[in-house]
């Protein structure tokens, strides 16, 4: 790695696991003092412990990031333990599976309080800390379903479509202050969250191959692959880049139409 993040202390929440905790493990790598902010203890605890012992500086902080005096404890720990704050990644995230006059009102409530307060949270009590550096980044974790809708996933395709809006605000209000804010949008990637979606379906292996088959490099996203795209966006390489957008989708979007078991094997693809 290039070290490219030294010097630099991120919080991640959503770190324990999926997308968060490959961010957490990348950012280390280059040099980070990341903060693991989640609900999972037991992973996430496990999650820093490894980063640790592959000589990472990284600590877990339990945090509901749906519970404002939660995010402002876990941020002030993080000051206090590293002194400072340059980089805030928005990752945690719920899905409900449903149509929508099935939902609770508490279900919906729920899932925006995780998928877009926790973002408000964030940035509420982090500004104090950024206003202090030079130049700061918000990275705000969307979805495809940012930009288009997906079916019986009604508050979550509604949440993403407001983290991308919320993510164009931030950026102009706060331009002026050094911070830079821009939304990752991911397409199908293999984390827990994916798996517990399919898991509603009576085959979840073949709902999944199905899926890929509308991806034109015909394969999930891996965490790392966006983890990377994350990292592009908390420092200096995207100078710049601010108040947009970075699909990661395998072309899923570019594509009105695909199916990829139709295709021949692209060149140098052993499957």
């Amino acid at each position: 790695m290039s070290n490219r993040l030294a010097g630099q202390v991120a919080w991640i929440s959503g770190g324990a696991s999926g997308i968060g905790a490959a961010t957490a493990r990348v950012f280390a790598d280059e040099g980070a003092a990341v903060v693991i902010a989640d609900v999972g203890d037991a992973t996430g605890k496990q999650v820093a412990d490894e980063i640790t012992s592959n000589g990472g500086n990284t600590v877990y902080c339990s945090c509901d990031v749906s519970d404002g005096d939660s995010v402002a404890q876990s941020i002030a720990t993080t000051v206090q333990r590293f002194g400072g704050l340059n980089i805030v990644v928005n990752c945690a995230g719920i899905v409900h599976v449903g149509l929508l006059h099935e939902y609770s009102e508490a279900d919906w409530d729920r899932l925006m309080g995780v998928n877009l307060k926790g973002i408000f949270f964030s940035l509420k009590h982090a500004f104090p800390h950024f206003s202090r550096n030079e130049r700061s980044y918000m990275i705000n974790v969307g979805s495809i379903s940012s930009l288009v809708g997906q079916r019986a996933t009604p508050a979550y395709t509604t949440s993403k479509g407001a983290v991308l809006s919320l993510t164009q605000s931030i950026a102009l209000d706060y331009a002026a202050t050094g911070l830079r804010c821009n939304c990752v949008c991911p397409g199908i990637t293999d984390t827990p969250m994916l798996r517990k979606h399919l898991n509603t379906t009576p085959d979840p292996d073949e709902t999944l191959r199905q899926r890929v088959r509308r991806v034109p490099t015909n394969q999930a996203m891996r965490s790392d692959d966006v983890a990377r795209t994350i990292r592009y966006l908390a420092c200096e390489d995207s100078a710049g880049v601010t108040g947009t957008s970075i699909i990661v989708d395998g072309g899923y979007l570019a594509a009105a139409e695909w199916d990829t078991a139709d295709d021949p094997p692209a060149a140098g693809n052993d499957t």
